[in-house]
């Protein structure tokens, strides 16, 4: 992979990743508390059940990347679906570290970096392939926080890209500034 490919690629996916975690943040601002720990039926899980595993996962994941195994021995994956006394400001702070972990761990990368070996659950990957393989696992579990949060507001919600009926606007430049859209945003 040429320099200026592999530097791409890693502005691309710290884009990527940030459009994700842009996206979910917007879909859990419109929540209310209960909202937020509300489940559609027994085998769904809530907006905070997904946050916190998503969080778990990152710390896991993320933490001394490309030195030890992406799952780490004190992951106990299984708590990250129980609610065990958090409250919404303790999710809130696991997700929030987790995202650091990413970050900091990925604008930490050099081009060199991407074509290096890195295991999870000792299967080997290189750093290309564990990247992809979160950035796929994170968008699904945006989705579903988005999803969740769609579902529960229902007529209260506020879209979080182009409005129904506003896409010829957008693409003539007029874009809805109540939409928080902006050209260039994940979509």
């Amino acid at each position: 992979m040429t320099d200026s490919l592999a530097e791409h690629y890693l502005k691309d996916v710290v884009r990527v990743f940030r459009g994700q975690k842009k996206l979910a943040d917007g879909a859990v601002a419109q929540v209310s508390d209960e909202e937020f720990f509300q489940t559609i039926d027994a085998e769904s899980n809530s907006i905070a059940l997904i946050m916190k595993h998503m969080a778990g996962n990152m710390r896991s994941r993320w933490t001394d990347f490309l030195t030890s195994d992406g799952e780490k021995p004190d992951r106990h994956r299984d708590t990250e679906f129980l609610i065990e006394g958090e409250d919404r400001a303790a999710v809130t702070e696991r997700w929030e570290a987790g995202w650091r972990t990413l970050f900091d761990t990925l604008e930490s990368l050099k081009p060199e970096d991407l074509e290096r070996a890195v295991t999870i659950r000792g299967e080997p990957h290189t750093v290309v392939e564990a990247v992809n393989r979160q950035l796929s696992h994170y968008g699904q579990h945006t989705g579903q926080i988005v999803f969740l949060a769609k579902h529960l507001k229902s007529s209260d919600w506020k879209t979080l890209s182009i409005p129904r009926g506003k896409s010829e606007d957008f693409n003539q430049g007029q874009g809805s500034s109540t939409s928080g859209y902006t050209k260039g945003a994940p979509k």
